[in-house]
């Protein structure tokens, strides 16, 4: 049975470079992510089905019950909202943190004491990413979240990011009948629809809250999951992430709010950017396939007193991308996109605080390595999306943007952030140096050409007729006498 969640076969991973060529655990699991190594969320169902929320509800009962499982049954038909139930995902996410994560600790309401440390830490870290890039700093206000706090504060974004997914899922489902048969089976389908949406709502919820237990601040997988303007670390799991690491937990907490700082910088300033991501996860959900045949089988089968029958279907490939042209470009804008800005993150935090804290480098690795290994991130996004990151254009990227600051400097660089096609693609990230070379070009005859425009527009578009007239150097005076007021 599959590892993913929703059925999703993930993308193949490319050859990974350095460091990065240890390949992850083919199951998909990583270190202290809350579930066995091919089960890094505990959606897995063993033979006594205890991670299925469903098999919990349903999975024991003897026909004396049956009473009591279709009046839960009812419950979780009588959503009538969108493709997935929001309100169960809320409800399953924080009885997921409330239960404490693997190593026994518990969630805890934040402290002054730690409120104030997040907030200094973030002032801090706005102070030194001044000098790093161009672009202000982003965060209005500095937060110190609980892992219930996280959960509340992000669930919008994840709305944001699977409704797409599901909706598709919802529509096929409503579809597995013959269309003859469909007029006449309109509560079977209003109840594949809801029950969808119920079980979207348990993996939803669950996998969140186990990303809870483990994210250290709004924007570990590179997208903006929390408010705008507000920075945000959740001091137990920075605690917990630097506790063997040997470091200072001062410098880990100010190495972690210059990341959080940064993505805040440039989400704020780069007005486009978040609709282009979130866009490019729709636009591979809609490339999203269902196999119709599996599903009329499960539905043919189908037993109101074992629903977690749907959501084992769930777990067995029965929706995959579409092998098209338009599906794979939209996964290479998405995972392109994404590696941009963490590779972008990474090379600024790397300018900001190298100087400053000694143990700069090795945050830095430790941190690559937590995302190239399966960290909890990027496990969660291929799980709830069906799309996983490679971490060797992750540090491609930052490569690049490294090679764009020796080459421009500071504003040079941030300036590509102004239109989305002024971005490096994929392929520029496998030639960082060829990248920087020819735009660099291009660039100049650009300004050639807008300096030659100008002097044009001045002489009333009659730049060519004159040899006298003056060029983009002299200030292109109109008289054909010069300017010696230069």
């Amino acid at each position: 049975m599959s590892d993913t969640p929703f059925g999703f076969g993930l993308p193949p991973e490319e050859p990974e470079n350095g460091d990065e060529g240890k390949k992850k655990n083919p199951g998909g699991g990583g270190q202290g992510s809350g579930g066995s190594p091919a089960d890094p969320f505990g959606f897995g169902f063993g033979d006594s089905g205890g991670e299925n929320p469903f098999a919990a509800m349903f999975g024991s009962l003897n026909p004396n019950d049956l009473g009591a499982a279709f009046q839960q049954l009812g419950q979780m038909l009588s959503y009538e909202g969108g493709p997935v139930n929001w309100d169960m995902a809320k409800q399953i996410a924080r009885q997921t943190v409330s239960q404490g994560t693997p190593d026994g600790t518990k969630d805890a309401s934040v402290g002054p004491v730690e409120r104030t440390a997040v907030e200094e830490a973030v002032r801090l870290a706005d102070l030194w990413l001044d000098g790093a890039t161009s672009l202000p700093s982003g965060a209005s206000t500095a937060v110190a979240w609980s892992r219930a706090e996280w959960v509340e504060a992000t669930l919008p974004a994840w709305q944001q990011l699977v409704d797409p997914v599901a909706e598709r899922v919802g529509l096929a489902m409503g579809d597995v009948l013959p269309e003859e048969m469909q007029a006449m089976a309109g509560p079977l389908i209003g109840m594949m629809r809801s029950m969808g949406g119920a079980m979207f709502g348990q993996q939803i919820g669950q996998a969140v809250g186990v990303l809870a237990g483990e994210v250290v601040g709004s924007t570990d997988i590179g997208l903006p999951l929390g408010p705008a303007g507000k920075a945000a670390l959740l001091p137990l799991n920075v605690e917990a992430l630097g506790k063997d690491l040997g470091v200072p937990r001062e410098e880990v907490r100010l190495y972690l709010a210059l990341r959080e700082a940064a993505h805040q910088r440039l989400f704020a300033h780069v007005p486009w950017l978040r609709s282009h991501l979130f866009g490019a996860v729709e636009g591979y959900a809609r490339g999203i396939k269902v196999d119709t045949s599996k599903l009329e089988d499960v539905v043919g089968q189908f037993d109101p007193s074992h629903p977690e029958q749907l959501q084992e279907a769930l777990q067995q490939g029965m929706f995959q991308p579409e092998d098209t042209a338009e599906q794979k470009a939209a996964l290479a804008r998405l995972e392109t996109a994404l590696a941009l800005v963490e590779g972008w993150v990474d090379a600024v935090v790397h300018e900001a605080a190298s100087p400053r804290l000694t143990s700069a480098s090795a945050l830095r690795e430790t941190l690559r390595r937590r995302r190239a290994t399966g960290g909890p991130a990027e496990q969660t996004f291929a799980t709830l999306i069906g799309l996983q990151l490679r971490p060797r254009r992750l540090r491609d990227a930052s490569r690049l943007w490294a090679s764009l600051t020796d080459a421009r400097g500071v504003d040079g660089r941030d300036a590509l952030w102004e239109h989305p096609d002024m971005l490096p693609t994929a392929t520029d990230l496998d030639d960082p140096d060829g990248f920087v070379h020819r735009e660099q070009l291009d660039f100049s005859e650009l300004d050639k050409m807008l300096g030659e425009a100008a002097s044009g527009g001045g002489k009333g578009g009659k730049a060519d007729e004159s040899p006298e007239a003056g060029s983009a150097e002299d200030g292109g005076d109109t008289d054909g006498k010069g300017d010696d007021n230069k």
